[in-house]
């Protein structure tokens, strides 16, 4: 069971986004800190245990070529094995700063590639893999940014192709000392997953088929593939082959996120029914097929959900955003 803990206020509702709320727990300092999305800024706080909000800082898109406003898509903390640097994606470029958002360390201008602009470019997908970080774009590539131990000398290094559509999510989890191991995911509008292995030179292992459903939301733990559809269903994917081991009619719409606690499993879904649900996850040690058991529902009512994380590696706590709802909702294992 969870139970509700006071809330975090934000200083307006979150953006009607997939993916919209990022944390990153800081334990040696007894916080937690949470990045939502507001149309053209991106909200930072700092949160105690009690949920009183200790700082807070806005980013704003940084505006580039032209006079329309360059609304942010994603904002999400990429922790890299020497740095932490907050990631933030718009219809303009990518933007990186330190970990509290103090310093603009690097600005990739987006760029069509074509004698006239794009009609709609925009960045979207983030995730870190060992000394790189990964952002998806309008046009299905996902740019591969090579992060310096400090300093601003980001270098984009390569561009992967496995996608025709709009990226929505990229997911990664730690590789182990492996060939061929499968560390990161990425999804698009057809609901395409393309599965890689990090490195060097990033290598296309397999591509799951997609069914045209969009994928907003994806995840990859211990060789497992967690995507989320907007049809409402969860499939579990082998990554190594992309086989369907598991499909759950997980909600009656729109899947907006998805999350999991790396240490035990947990899978977190939240869709636009307004539920939250998790999940646990595990691999028959006798067949090797995935089991999959509900743990816990919660409702939000009368909201859109737009982002749901968890709140530390172990998925005792998690919390949620919604559009038209100007608060984080925290719970917590009772």
């Amino acid at each position: 069971m969870f139970r509700r803990e006071s809330s975090i206020p934000l200083r307006g509702s979150a953006a009607s986004l997939c993916n919209n709320l990022s944390v990153l727990p800081l334990p040696a300092r007894n916080l937690t800190q949470f990045g939502v999305v507001r149309g053209a800024s991106a909200q930072l706080l700092s949160a105690a245990p009690e949920g009183v909000p200790l700082a807070q800082r806005q980013l704003f898109a940084k505006q580039g070529a032209g006079v329309s406003p360059a609304f942010i898509t994603q904002v999400h903390w990429c922790t890299l094995p020497f740095r932490v640097l907050v990631v933030l994606t718009s219809f303009k470029g990518i933007q990186m700063y330190e970990a509290d958002g103090s310093v603009m360390v690097y600005w990739h201008a987006l760029n069509s590639g074509e004698a006239s602009p794009a009609p709609a470019m925009f960045a979207r997908g983030i995730a870190a893999s060992g000394q790189f970080i990964c952002v998806g774009t309008w046009s299905g590539r996902v740019l591969v940014f090579d992060i310096p131990v400090k300093g601003p000398n980001i270098v984009l290094c390569e561009e992967l192709t496995g996608h025709q559509t709009p990226i929505t999510d990229i997911a990664t989890e730690a590789a182990e000392a492996q060939d061929c191991v499968a560390d990161m995911v990425t999804a698009d509008d057809s609901g395409l997953l393309c599965v890689w292995r990090s490195g060097p030179e990033f290598k296309l292992l397999t591509s799951i088929p997609g069914f045209g459903v969009p994928c907003p939301s994806v995840r990859l733990w211990q060789g497992i593939v967690a995507a989320g559809y907007s049809n409402g269903k969860v499939h579990l994917y082998e990554a190594s082959t992309g086989s369907l081991h598991v499909q759950i009619s997980a909600h009656a719409r729109a899947i907006s996120a998805l999350d999991l606690a790396p240490q035990v499993g947990k899978l977190l879904s939240a869709a636009e029914d307004t539920f939250v649900h998790l999940w646990k996850l595990s691999r028959n040690t006798e067949s090797g097929s995935i089991e999959v058991e509900h743990c816990h529902g919660e409702c939000v009512p009368d909201t859109q959900v737009c982002g749901a994380r968890f709140c530390d590696p172990a998925g005792s706590s998690f919390a949620v955003t919604g559009y038209d709802l100007a608060e984080i909702l925290r719970f917590r294992s009772a």
